[in-house]
């Protein structure tokens, strides 16, 4: 996506006090942080050479100098393995638009085997492709539209999704933290790109949020959810790597065992088989 070097580096540098680095602060600043010129020298480049790669005219920029500038901007692990992606993008012709294909047969047994815990398969777009029954009891997959299972689209575009998530804004925050990331290693995907624009557009927050460059990882954590039937869950997750498919995740939601949630999704989950069970 153009543009989104300089903006990543201009978010980064702003976000550190001169004092910080060792450089004095007097002398009016238009900006917060540090400047261009600051960057450069404490990363041992040009500032030329340096304002080049703002500006995305810097493709041929080695590993050496990314690492200065990561160093310099203090950027984690993840933020600095997103510096090098979009700082060398790689182009792959072609990326559909349409969401990657559903789940091989074995991993949708995997997810059938799980009885116990809600679980699903996403891409990097953050599609839902595949679920199991307990997913379904809680996030009403069957029932969605397939181009609305989207967990970025549900989150800014449903109305409903403030008081599903409590903490909707940190849900939020996570949303586009792991969007920013999968479009730094995934710069000709025109499906992400659409669906970057598509919440750009209709979402006031999702555009803030957006703007502020955030770039993280959701390996794990713990997610609660006001479900209209079984009330307050509380779930900790965690992000598996399917082997064979990079661009697709598993994601198991494990309640706490002897927990009230663990209580009430054995109750969802008979109540939902017998409401399958009637309708068949």
């Amino acid at each position: 996506m153009d543009g989104d070097l300089g903006d990543f580096l201009r978010s980064r540098r702003a976000r550190i006090r001169p004092e910080e680095v060792g450089l004095p602060s007097y002398g009016r600043r238009r900006v917060p942080g540090l400047r261009r010129e600051e960057v450069a020298q404490l990363a041992g480049v040009s500032v030329d050479y340096y304002i080049r790669l703002e500006q995305g005219r810097g493709p041929s920029v080695s590993d050496a100098v990314l690492d200065a500038i990561a160093r310099v901007l203090r950027l984690d692990e993840t933020e600095h393995v997103y510096l090098r992606a979009v700082a060398r993008p790689r182009r792959q012709q072609g990326r559909s638009a349409t969401p990657a294909p559903r789940v091989r047969p074995g991993v949708q047994a995997l997810l059938d085997g799980m009885d116990r815990t809600p679980a699903f398969v996403l891409n990097h777009r953050m599609d839902v492709l595949a679920w199991n029954a307990l997913a379904d009891a809680v996030f009403q997959y069957e029932e969605t539209a397939p181009r609305d299972r989207n967990i970025a689209r549900q989150v800014f575009l449903d109305p409903a999704a403030s008081g599903y998530y409590p903490e909707w804004h940190a849900v939020a925050a996570q949303c586009v933290a792991h969007l920013r990331l999968q479009a730094g290693h995934h710069a000709d995907d025109h499906g992400l790109t659409s669906l970057v624009g598509e919440l750009s557009l209709k979402s006031e927050d999702f555009r803030r949020l957006w703007a502020d460059h955030p770039v993280a990882e959701c390996a794990y954590g713990v997610k609660r959810i006001q479900h209209p039937v079984a009330g307050l869950l509380t779930f900790p997750y965690e992000t598996l790597a399917i082997t064979g498919d990079p661009e697709q995740t598993l994601l198991v939601y494990t309640p706490e065992p002897g927990s009230e949630t663990e209580e009430r999704l054995a109750l969802l989950g008979s109540w939902t088989s017998a409401v399958a069970a009637e309708r068949a």
